[in-house]
């Protein structure tokens, strides 16, 4: 691959940026800074011209509240990409807010950034092709299981087996790490996300009430519980009656809340069972000393480390700092390319060059 002079020369003054490109959130991840930028997925785009209105969290206080010509979306659904235009703007954004106190003109930094495990050579292409686009020299990916992993701290390169469970807002990632390698890996299109779509739903089913996506997930993150809490919460939650169409409150449990998730917390639950299942015998008896490690934001609900305790017979524990742990990784993987490069995914043989 010949070198752009250009672009090496813009390079020499960018910066090294990770991206945990989630579907929830982009962090972003500056070699050197740490993390500088945590802001929702969010982008509106004018419906007849596509153009990108507002990215980010500006992009996310519209959603539900839009005139009819602006349209908020989330451009990666389950983790992937579902619009590439949209999402290739959103990078360029977030590459160019990242360099907001440098003084290079165009950024051309290199660029590691976090996909689910499960994703298809297409998908993957598709976030390679759009970091490119965005304005990156390099793009490298890694699988978020890893990421989070080595953000987490746990010990990757080890002989000895550790487990993370990584639950974002699409996608749960559950693997078994050995040696550098992943020994089991699912990865599960049931997570945040799904459980606001519970609440919702149940919201609705008994109550006759209609509330939005924000509303959903203020309830999960103030009363959401995996497990009976030691004092039970409740929350006002406000919305369309379906009856009348008038607006009405209601006075929500925590106990009706763990109900209404109770499925997709069990779809979770069996998912980590069925890679326990397939984990070799003296994997699973290092982890019965090092326990399970929780990462994401989906790790902050009430008492899922106790509920995982109790199904699995392990040790399940929540990683510091769960929603970075990521973009963490990213982070640590960019401070020393050559050492983790049997972290990276291959794209494919000719897009290295």
């Amino acid at each position: 691959m010949a070198i752009n002079p250009l672009n090496w020369l813009l390079g020499l003054f960018s910066l090294d940026i990770g991206i945990d490109l989630g579907t929830a959130n982009t962090l972003v991840n500056v070699r050197g800074k740490g993390i500088i930028i945590n802001e929702p997925s969010w982008v509106a785009i004018d419906k007849r011209t596509k153009k990108p209105l507002a990215i980010g969290l500006q992009a996310k206080e519209m959603v539900g509240r839009t005139p009819t010509n602006v349209i908020a979306i989330r451009p990666l659904r389950d983790g992937v990409i579902a619009e590439f235009e949209i999402t290739q703007a959103m990078l360029g954004y977030f590459i160019g807010k990242a360099h907001q106190q440098t003084i290079v003109p165009m950024p051309r930094p290199r660029v590691v950034v976090g996909i689910p495990s499960g994703a298809t050579e297409v998908e993957k292409r598709a976030v390679y092709d759009a970091a490119m686009a965005a304005g990156a020299r390099e793009a490298y990916l890694i699988e978020e299981p890893k990421a989070a992993a080595l953000g987490a701290g746990l010990p990757v390169a080890d002989v000895r087996g550790s487990m993370i469970v990584d639950i974002g807002g699409g996608t749960t990632e559950v693997a078994v790490l050995s040696m550098g390698g992943v020994v089991v890996s699912r990865s599960l299109r049931v997570a945040g996300d799904e459980m606001d779509q519970d609440i919702i739903q149940y919201i609705r089913n008994k109550y006759n009430l209609l509330i939005g996506e924000r509303m959903a997930e203020q309830v999960k993150v103030n009363i959401g519980s995996a497990y009976p809490l030691p004092t039970e919460k409740t929350m006002v939650v406000r919305g369309r009656n379906l009856i009348n169409g008038l607006p009405e409150s209601v006075e929500v449990s925590s106990v009706e809340i763990r109900e209404a998730i109770a499925g997709s917390v069990q779809v979770i639950v069996d998912t980590i069972k069925d890679a326990l299942d397939e984990a070799p015998p003296e994997i699973v008896s290092d982890l019965m000393e090092a326990g399970v490690c929780l990462a994401g934001g989906g790790a902050q609900l009430q008492g899922l480390a106790e509920r995982l305790s109790d199904e699995l017979n392990l040790r399940v524990w929540v990683a510091e700092d769960p929603m970075t742990c990521v973009v963490r990784g990213t982070g640590i993987v960019l401070e020393d390319l050559d050492r983790f490069a049997e972290f990276l995914v291959d794209v494919d043989r000719n897009s290295r060059g």
